[in-house]
């Protein structure tokens, strides 16, 4: 945790039990007044703690609205995804009354969810108006309180033009991180050693300059204290966010390494949640303002251009993180054997499922989407080209409007 004091709700007792002992979580309690006290005491003396609740989040919301407290970051990734069918818990029952609700009178569960939307926006909405900066994570919240009713939280009232808070793809992933081709890129060791898992952490941490942009001193920061941190939980898998370049550095590599028998062999994929492989306008196309958030087209073609270029297993799917209807996702899996062939489907493929999508957002006029595209321009001049947008005179657009 990056310093900061934060409260978690949760209503699930099994899922805290979960991160407490996996150590994500410092400290438990159903107490409100506990919680909020535990943290103000982290906070005078500058230290971070993390501090689950035990407890609807509506009720930590309403509580700080009523005592007046401060808070200076708020978001909320409630599966709002399936907002019905047990992903939001409404206020005033525990997990297991919802449970039991659920199953034995929906239309009732359906009726006290949409309530509990409306009091959770109330409650946001206070608490932004009194300063504190809040965010969507993406999981159809913001959607799903637009289809409880409350035509308040859409731009002019519409959820075609997005909401009155941003999704943090919006602020901060969209222009930070994926206008630069960032993303969550993914490797598992399929020989389920922790040797292995350690190795291929060495290895792509020499793949990473730490001093070309912040971003890479993070990522570098993040594989190298990966093993410290002890974030394997189960498979022996990573989570690293790199751009095109880093992404098809770090395959080979690996690739490398299984050719000469230093590990065995090694699954590369990303998460759906990417810079190219998912279209969906409340998550990862929401800082596309060009029209095209609406459209499918990102992921059809990240998809089809993986597969005419020999990734292992490729997938287009519908839903995943926001909801079917929602969003469309092309994924991959590549299987590092060690041979050359896969070195070649590597050159081509890396930087295909991730530059696609930088193209996109360059051509929605993103201002570093722009950067990078002119960057690749002149870097891969002999192999590709992406088309640069034109941006429009606004003076000129004012003036013949007039």
């Amino acid at each position: 945790m990056a310093g900061a004091a934060a409260i978690i709700a949760e209503v699930d007792a099994s899922r805290i039990e979960t991160r407490h002992r996996q150590g994500w979580v410092g400290h438990v309690t159903e107490s409100l007044p506990e919680a909020f006290l535990l943290a103000q005491d982290a906070m005078d003396k500058h230290e971070p703690i993390s501090i689950a609740y035990h407890g609807n989040v509506v009720d930590l919301l309403e509580y700080a609205v009523g005592k007046n407290i401060s808070i200076d970051l708020l978001s909320d990734q409630t599966s709002c995804h399936a907002t019905y069918d047990g992903g939001y818990c409404p206020v005033g029952l525990t997990f297991e009354q919802r449970t039991q609700m659920l199953h034995e009178n929906p239309a009732e569960f359906r009726d006290k969810v949409n309530a509990t939307l409306k009091r959770h926006f109330l409650a946001i909405k206070t608490l932004a108006d009194r300063g504190t900066y809040f965010f969507d994570y993406g999981n159809s919240f913001m959607k799903a309180v637009y289809d409880a009713g409350v035509r308040e939280i859409a731009r002019d009232g519409s959820d075609k033009n997005g909401f009155i808070f941003p999704s943090y793809v919006e602020d901060i992933m969209g222009p930070e991180l994926f206008d630069y081709g960032y993303g969550p890129f993914r490797w598992v060791c399929l020989s389920g050693k922790h040797e292995d898992l350690v190795k291929t952490d060495h290895a792509a941490m020499e793949c990473i300059d730490p001093a070309r942009r912040g971003q890479d001193l993070d990522n570098y920061n993040w594989i190298r204290d990966a093993e410290k941190n002890n974030l394997v939980v189960g498979t022996q898998a990573r989570i690293l966010y790199q751009d095109a370049e880093g992404r098809m550095r770090i395959a080979l590599r690996f690739n490398e390494m299984v050719r000469n028998g230093e590990v065995g062999p090694i699954m590369l994929g990303r998460d759906h949640h990417d810079v190219s492989g998912t279209d969906s306008p409340f998550r990862e196309t929401s800082n596309i303002k060009d029209g095209s958030n609406v459209m499918a087209d990102m992921a059809v073609q990240c998809f089809a251009g993986n597969c005419a270029r020999g990734m292992s297993l490729v997938a287009l799917h519908n839903g995943g993180g926001v909801g079917i209807g929602k969003a469309v996702n092309g994924g991959f899996g590549m299987v590092c054997d060690g041979s050359e062939r896969v070195d070649e489907i590597l050159r081509s493929a890396m930087i295909w499922d991730v530059m696609g999508g930088v193209a996109r957002r360059s051509w929605a006029r993103n201002e570093h989407a722009m950067e990078t595209s002119e960057e690749f321009n002149r870097t891969h001049a002999d192999g590709y080209h992406i088309t640069m947008p034109y941006v429009a005179d606004e003076e000129l657009i004012k003036k013949c409007i007039i």
